[in-house]
């Protein structure tokens, strides 16, 4: 964060109007310059974080070539600037192709300066959490944390660091969490961390395979055990040797297959199918589960003593939506990803995306964000990711709290978000919209964070 006075650009040419909002702001420093030549030279000097833009610059006063000209300078010089557009020439139009165009918000002229005071504030706001966000992802990025784990949450970072202990001491690890926490990422960054990294790391998802295949895949078989077995083949646990295999969704092993697995823990030898001779193999044990196992021992569906052995350390991963800021800072990370694969560059998201991704219950977790965006990138047609792209424009919370006081809440910040979209951002309007008074919807929209 910046110490002294936040940098503001007004590009305007009008003299009167230049003193005005001098005057308005007078948190900030404010810089003002009155064509394009000027407004880049002061983009290179100050590196504003904002700009207020008016698009009917010199030598265009009565149109907006020159102003949509700027606007392209300035985002292709600094592409995480702010950029507020007013026009009073056609301005509904004019502001769509200025937002498709990279600017972050617009106003109408004559000015409000309340309602431009507000989008302004606003703009520092989103600037500053994604500054944050890129800071995040440059500190604990992938490889900080276990290899691979994009965090920011404390919550998460805790999870990363139990791991990294555990990684070194040659113990049965069980990771229990929701599907698409990451809990194979959480693995593989387990065995980097080991002492066995040398050696391979196989995983296989138990809850994926056939009953009937899976203790073949784990344990391997002679030929002509069966039909079909044309050669003898190494099973999973084989394949590991000196290193780890990973059990996911352990808990839809059968049962049958639970007391061979048992065996082979307790003595780590294996048998092929339609073998005879015991087979020793040093192979270290990871598994995970989102089922609750404790409720399958107690109806005996889940060996007791197979779970003791499997979880001699048990570690719990959250949820994403336990893991504040964790949304938008993977949304970026990913937004990268999958821009750089599929070669199309985008340059961020609107904050009506960074709002829905903030609220979003998250209930497929980082599996659901992640091919959120990669849906999103394949199919936006803009230069910046809004909330229709993510499929999360106004969709209903299927798992609505109960409670009243957040219902509300929730129902409020929709509500004003709606309103303020209507209204293209007019604080009046929306005010008679909602039925309430501009002070109370100044009020509201600082309670809910939605002013910046």
């Amino acid at each position: 964060m910046n110490n002294g006075p936040r940098k503001l650009l007004v590009v305007e040419d009008d003299e009167g109007l230049q003193r005005q909002l001098r005057w308005s702001y007078e948190d900030y420093e404010v810089i003002v310059a009155g064509d394009r030549t000027a407004a880049m030279e002061a983009m290179r000097t100050y590196a504003p974080a904002v700009v207020t833009l008016d698009l009917g610059l010199p030598p265009d006063p009565d149109g907006v070539s020159e102003g949509f000209a700027t606007l392209t300078e300035i985002l292709r010089h600094a592409p995480a600037t702010k950029v507020i557009v007013a026009s009073g020439h056609g301005a509904r139009d004019s502001a769509i192709r200025a937002i498709a165009g990279g600017a972050f918000d617009f106003y109408a002229k004559p000015v409000d300066i309340d309602e431009l005071g507000l989008i302004v504030r606003r703009a520092f706001h989103v600037y500053d959490l994604e500054a944050e966000n890129r800071r995040l992802s440059d500190a604990v990025g992938p490889q900080d944390v276990l290899g691979g784990i994009v965090t920011g949450a404390p919550e998460m970072l805790k999870v990363a660091r139990m791991i990294e202990r555990v990684a070194t001491a040659d113990v049965s690890v069980m990771l229990l969490g929701a599907s698409g926490t990451g809990k194979e990422l959480l693995a593989r960054g387990l065995h980097n961390a080991s002492l066995r990294k040398a050696k391979p790391f196989i995983a296989i998802n138990c809850a994926a395979i056939p009953e009937n295949l899976l203790e073949s895949e784990l344990f391997g078989y002679e030929k002509g055990a069966f039909t079909g077995a044309a050669k003898t083949t190494e099973g999973k646990i084989e394949l590991a040797e000196g290193g780890t295999l990973f059990l996911d969704e352990v808990g839809d092993i059968p049962l049958p297959l639970q007391v061979k697995l048992l065996r082979f823990l307790q003595e780590r030898v294996i048998e092929r199918i339609g073998g005879r001779r015991p087979i020793p193999v040093d192979v270290r044990i990871v598994c995970a589960t989102h089922q609750d196992l404790d409720a399958m021992i107690a109806s005996t569906r889940f060996r007791e003593d197979l779970y003791y052995r499997l979880a001699e350390i048990v570690v719990r991963i959250p949820s994403l939506s336990e893991r504040p800021g964790d949304a938008t800072l993977l949304a970026h990370h990913f937004l990268a990803k999958f821009s750089r694969d599929h070669g199309r560059p985008f340059k961020g998201f609107t904050p009506a995306a960074i709002a829905a991704m903030t609220d979003w219950h998250w209930p497929g977790n980082v599996r659901e964000l992640e091919n959120r965006l990669k849906r999103a990138v394949i199919m936006a047609e803009g230069i910046r990711l809004d909330a229709a792209d993510l499929d999360l424009g106004g969709k209903e919370d299927g798992a609505a709290a109960l409670n009243l006081k957040t219902a509300r809440e929730q129902a409020d910040r929709r509500a004003i978000r709606l309103a303020m979209a209507r209204t293209e951002g007019n604080i009046s309007s929306t005010a008679k919209l909602l039925g309430v008074s501009r002070p109370t919807l100044y009020d509201l929209l600082k309670q809910y964070g939605l002013e910046g």
